[in-house]
């Protein structure tokens, strides 16, 4: 479904990517995993179009799109649920929603999608009319994956969707992550809890200053002695 071939991005002077290349099957959940600046966000970035390569190639259902405007990636499928949330905070919950299906015409399918988002997060279904900004950190984490639910994807890229919220919180993130896989919606996982992570991956790749220093079965990576020492806690 997705494929990076050799991709390079840089701020400046800078490289971030240095020739990163990686797959993401239909229907897989794929984790990459690595410490704070290794790349992960930038490759999530380069991929929905945020940043433009210096070189490279990212094919999307076998159509390259490393060129492309984000908003032309979106209609393709392929959305991007950003790390620190990004709702629009004066906004109401409602709006958040609708927006995010702007570019849908199909208004039955949407109506259909909003009431699996308020049925995937109920709080949500009874704060629709409350501002965006005014929600807790983990409901605004609950809009934001919501409203990337209502864009349609059938390629989910989640940067960080646990960062700073409470066990319980997390735990149900995780479930409807579990959920939308189920459902049909492939994965692409950027996540600090390593552990949770590989252990809800098909596949996982480790990134470390901008480079793929391994790859492997979620299982494997698990019982990795450098993956545990590094990122596992021992």
């Amino acid at each position: 479904m997705l494929h990076i071939h050799d991709l390079h991005v840089a701020y400046g002077n800078v490289d971030a990517l240095k020739g990163i290349s990686l797959e993401v099957r239909a229907g897989e959940i794929v984790a990459l995993i690595g410490s704070n600046g290794a790349g992960k966000t930038t490759t999530l970035s380069a991929i929905s179009g945020l940043l433009r390569p210096k070189r490279g190639q990212i094919l999307f259902e076998g159509v390259e799109i490393t060129r492309l405007a984000p908003y032309e990636i979106v209609r393709r499928g392929l959305v991007q649920c950003p790390e620190g949330r990004q709702i629009f905070a004066r906004l109401t919950v409602a709006e958040n929603l609708r927006l995010a299906a702007g570019h849908r015409r199909d208004r039955s399918a949407v109506a259909r999608d909003l009431e699996r988002v308020l049925g995937l997060f109920p709080i949500l279904g009874e704060r629709q009319q409350q501002i965006a900004g005014l929600l807790s950190g983990g409901e605004q984490q609950m809009l934001a994956l919501g409203r990337s639910i209502m864009s349609a994807p059938r390629l989910l890229l989640l940067d960080e969707p646990s960062l700073g919220l409470a066990p319980l919180v997390v735990e149900r993130i995780f479930q409807v992550i579990a959920d939308l896989r189920r459902e049909g919606v492939t994965i692409l996982l950027v996540e600090q809890n390593a552990w949770q992570a590989l252990r809800l991956a098909d596949r996982a790749y480790v990134i470390e200053t901008g480079a793929i220093t391994l790859s492997a079965p979620a299982p494997v990576l698990l019982e990795d002695p450098r993956v545990k020492a590094a990122y596992l806690g021992g």
